[in-house]
Protein backbone atom coordinates (compact mmCIF):
# COMPACT_ATOMS: atom_id res chain seq x y z
CA UNK A 1 0.00 0.00 0.00
CA UNK A 2 2.56 2.42 0.91
CA UNK A 3 4.80 1.64 -2.78
CA UNK A 4 1.09 2.14 -4.18
CA UNK A 5 0.35 5.42 -2.69
CA UNK A 6 3.96 6.81 -3.70
CA UNK A 7 3.10 5.75 -7.41
CA UNK A 8 0.28 7.49 -7.28
CA UNK A 9 1.85 10.65 -6.00
CA UNK A 10 4.35 10.60 -8.92
CA UNK A 11 1.59 10.28 -11.36
CA UNK A 12 -0.60 13.14 -9.52
CA UNK A 13 2.86 15.32 -9.95
CA UNK A 14 3.40 14.45 -13.71
CA UNK A 15 -0.14 15.13 -14.48
CA UNK A 16 0.00 18.28 -13.10
CA UNK A 17 3.46 19.21 -14.54
CA UNK A 18 2.03 18.32 -18.05
CA UNK A 19 -0.81 21.12 -17.16
CA UNK A 20 1.73 23.21 -16.73
CA UNK A 21 3.64 22.38 -19.57
CA UNK A 22 0.84 22.77 -22.23
CA UNK A 23 -0.02 26.43 -20.25
CA UNK A 24 3.59 27.65 -21.10
CA UNK A 25 3.98 26.05 -24.51
CA UNK A 26 0.58 28.33 -25.69
CA UNK A 27 1.55 31.78 -26.92
CA UNK A 28 4.76 32.54 -24.73
CA UNK A 29 6.92 35.59 -25.30
CA UNK A 30 9.53 34.11 -27.31
CA UNK A 31 9.24 30.72 -28.73
CA UNK A 32 13.11 30.67 -29.70
CA UNK A 33 13.30 31.41 -25.80
CA UNK A 34 11.10 28.81 -24.74
CA UNK A 35 12.72 26.24 -26.47
CA UNK A 36 16.11 26.97 -25.35
CA UNK A 37 14.32 27.46 -21.85
CA UNK A 38 12.80 24.04 -21.98
CA UNK A 39 15.95 22.26 -22.61
CA UNK A 40 16.45 22.95 -18.76
CA UNK A 41 13.56 20.55 -17.96
CA UNK A 42 14.61 17.91 -20.64
CA UNK A 43 17.85 17.88 -18.86
CA UNK A 44 15.91 17.48 -15.38
CA UNK A 45 14.24 14.55 -17.05
CA UNK A 46 16.77 12.74 -18.14
CA UNK A 47 18.48 12.78 -15.00
CA UNK A 48 15.41 11.59 -13.14
CA UNK A 49 15.48 8.73 -15.35
CA UNK A 50 18.81 7.76 -15.45
CA UNK A 51 18.70 7.63 -11.59
CA UNK A 52 15.35 6.53 -10.44
CA UNK A 53 15.12 3.42 -12.84
CA UNK A 54 18.35 2.10 -10.16
CA UNK A 55 17.24 3.63 -6.95
CA UNK A 56 13.57 5.23 -7.01
CA UNK A 57 13.65 8.32 -5.60
CA UNK A 58 11.67 9.49 -2.42
CA UNK A 59 8.48 11.67 -2.24
CA UNK A 60 10.69 14.71 -1.13
CA UNK A 61 13.15 14.22 -3.71
CA UNK A 62 10.09 13.95 -6.67
CA UNK A 63 8.67 17.32 -5.24
CA UNK A 64 11.71 19.03 -5.70
CA UNK A 65 12.14 17.63 -9.04
CA UNK A 66 8.99 18.97 -9.82
CA UNK A 67 9.07 22.34 -8.43
CA UNK A 68 12.38 23.07 -10.31
CA UNK A 69 10.79 21.56 -13.60
CA UNK A 70 7.76 24.08 -13.08
CA UNK A 71 9.79 27.30 -11.90
CA UNK A 72 11.88 26.21 -15.63
CA UNK A 73 8.42 25.61 -16.94
CA UNK A 74 7.21 28.71 -15.80
CA UNK A 75 10.11 30.97 -16.85
CA UNK A 76 9.85 29.44 -20.43
CA UNK A 77 6.60 31.15 -21.10
CA UNK A 78 7.43 34.71 -19.63
CA UNK A 79 10.86 34.54 -19.97
CA UNK A 80 12.82 34.84 -17.17
CA UNK A 81 13.63 38.39 -16.56
CA UNK A 82 9.33 39.42 -17.37
CA UNK A 83 7.74 36.85 -14.64
CA UNK A 84 4.91 39.35 -13.75
CA UNK A 85 4.55 37.99 -9.73
CA UNK A 86 8.50 38.72 -9.79
CA UNK A 87 7.99 42.13 -11.29
CA UNK A 88 5.61 42.75 -8.93
CA UNK A 89 7.84 42.40 -6.25
CA UNK A 90 10.19 44.24 -8.01
CA UNK A 91 8.32 47.02 -8.19
CA UNK A 92 7.22 47.62 -4.57
CA UNK A 93 10.98 46.99 -3.22
CA UNK A 94 12.11 49.33 -5.41
CA UNK A 95 14.78 46.86 -6.30
CA UNK A 96 16.60 47.03 -9.91
CA UNK A 97 16.08 43.72 -11.66
CA UNK A 98 13.61 41.12 -11.95
CA UNK A 99 14.83 38.25 -9.15
CA UNK A 100 12.81 35.32 -10.72
CA UNK A 101 15.81 33.64 -11.51
CA UNK A 102 17.33 33.59 -8.49
CA UNK A 103 14.93 31.31 -6.85
CA UNK A 104 15.78 29.12 -8.99
CA UNK A 105 19.31 29.13 -8.51
CA UNK A 106 18.46 28.08 -5.11
CA UNK A 107 16.53 25.33 -6.11
CA UNK A 108 19.57 24.93 -7.96
CA UNK A 109 21.16 24.06 -4.66
CA UNK A 110 18.79 22.39 -3.15
CA UNK A 111 17.65 19.33 -5.77
CA UNK A 112 21.58 18.60 -6.39
CA UNK A 113 22.22 17.89 -2.67
CA UNK A 114 18.82 15.84 -2.51
CA UNK A 115 19.66 13.27 -5.60
CA UNK A 116 22.99 13.50 -4.43
CA UNK A 117 21.78 12.25 -0.87
CA UNK A 118 19.80 9.51 -2.07
CA UNK A 119 22.64 8.05 -4.57
CA UNK A 120 25.40 8.02 -1.75
CA UNK A 121 23.22 6.56 0.29
CA UNK A 122 21.65 4.15 -1.89
CA UNK A 123 24.55 3.11 -3.65
CA UNK A 124 26.25 2.95 -0.10
CA UNK A 125 28.99 5.29 -2.11
CA UNK A 126 29.62 7.42 1.47
CA UNK A 127 27.82 6.14 4.59
CA UNK A 128 29.37 9.24 7.11
CA UNK A 129 26.76 11.71 7.29
CA UNK A 130 29.55 14.46 7.43
CA UNK A 131 30.98 13.26 3.96
CA UNK A 132 27.55 12.45 2.45
CA UNK A 133 26.55 16.63 3.40
CA UNK A 134 30.47 17.48 2.00
CA UNK A 135 30.22 15.50 -1.15
CA UNK A 136 26.61 16.91 -2.24
CA UNK A 137 27.36 20.49 -1.32
CA UNK A 138 30.20 20.42 -3.78
CA UNK A 139 28.19 18.65 -6.19
CA UNK A 140 25.50 21.52 -6.13
CA UNK A 141 28.36 24.05 -6.73
CA UNK A 142 29.95 21.78 -9.05
CA UNK A 143 26.64 21.59 -11.32
CA UNK A 144 26.16 25.95 -11.00
CA UNK A 145 29.63 26.64 -11.74
CA UNK A 146 29.07 24.39 -15.10
CA UNK A 147 25.15 25.92 -15.67
CA UNK A 148 27.54 29.66 -15.53
CA UNK A 149 29.96 27.73 -17.91
CA UNK A 150 27.31 27.51 -19.84
CA UNK A 151 25.84 30.55 -19.66
CA UNK A 152 29.37 32.14 -20.44
CA UNK A 153 29.63 29.93 -23.79
CA UNK A 154 26.09 31.26 -24.99
CA UNK A 155 26.93 35.22 -24.36
CA UNK A 156 30.26 34.18 -26.15
CA UNK A 157 28.63 33.03 -29.17
CA UNK A 158 25.35 34.47 -29.65
CA UNK A 159 26.35 38.49 -27.76
CA UNK A 160 25.23 40.63 -24.84
CA UNK A 161 21.48 41.80 -25.92
CA UNK A 162 18.17 41.73 -25.07
CA UNK A 163 17.90 37.92 -26.46
CA UNK A 164 20.30 36.41 -24.42
CA UNK A 165 19.27 38.56 -21.31
CA UNK A 166 15.91 37.07 -21.83
CA UNK A 167 17.25 33.35 -22.08
CA UNK A 168 19.88 33.79 -19.41
CA UNK A 169 17.80 36.20 -16.78
CA UNK A 170 21.00 38.27 -16.80
CA UNK A 171 19.45 41.60 -17.36
CA UNK A 172 23.15 43.63 -17.39
CA UNK A 173 23.74 42.97 -13.93
CA UNK A 174 27.80 42.09 -13.88
CA UNK A 175 27.78 40.02 -10.85
CA UNK A 176 24.82 37.95 -11.76
CA UNK A 177 26.89 34.98 -12.35
CA UNK A 178 28.77 35.16 -8.93
CA UNK A 179 25.16 36.22 -7.54
CA UNK A 180 23.63 32.33 -8.73
CA UNK A 181 26.22 30.50 -7.50
CA UNK A 182 26.04 32.35 -4.11
CA UNK A 183 22.11 31.60 -4.04
CA UNK A 184 22.75 27.67 -5.23
CA UNK A 185 25.51 27.31 -2.18
CA UNK A 186 22.69 29.47 0.02
CA UNK A 187 20.37 26.65 -1.36
CA UNK A 188 22.39 23.63 -0.70
CA UNK A 189 23.57 24.45 2.69
CA UNK A 190 19.82 25.00 3.25
CA UNK A 191 19.00 21.78 2.61
CA UNK A 192 21.63 20.32 4.55
CA UNK A 193 20.58 22.23 7.58
CA UNK A 194 16.43 21.69 7.15
CA UNK A 195 16.88 18.26 5.92
CA UNK A 196 19.29 16.69 8.60
CA UNK A 197 16.68 14.37 9.79
CA UNK A 198 15.61 13.07 6.47
CA UNK A 199 19.48 12.11 5.71
CA UNK A 200 19.10 10.75 9.00
CA UNK A 201 16.21 8.27 8.14
CA UNK A 202 17.61 7.77 4.67
CA UNK A 203 20.87 6.60 6.23
CA UNK A 204 19.77 4.38 9.18
CA UNK A 205 16.96 2.99 6.23
CA UNK A 206 19.29 1.39 3.68
CA UNK A 207 22.21 0.83 6.50
CA UNK A 208 19.85 -1.78 8.78
CA UNK A 209 18.78 -3.24 5.55
CA UNK A 210 22.12 -3.74 4.64
CA UNK A 211 23.09 -5.17 7.51
CA UNK A 212 19.58 -7.50 7.41
CA UNK A 213 20.66 -9.22 4.30
CA UNK A 214 24.22 -9.75 5.26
Amino acid sequence: MKWFSKDIYRKILLVAYLALFIWSAVNPKDYNVWLLEIIGVVFIVAVYLFFDQRIRFSGLTNTWFFIGACLITIGAHYSFPNVPLFDYLKDISGADRNDYDKLGHLVQGVLPVLISWEVLVKEKVATKRSWINFLSVNIALSVSALYELFEWLFVVIFGNNSYTSDVLGTQGYIWDSQSDMLCALIGALLTVIIGRKFLQRLIFRYQTSDQATR
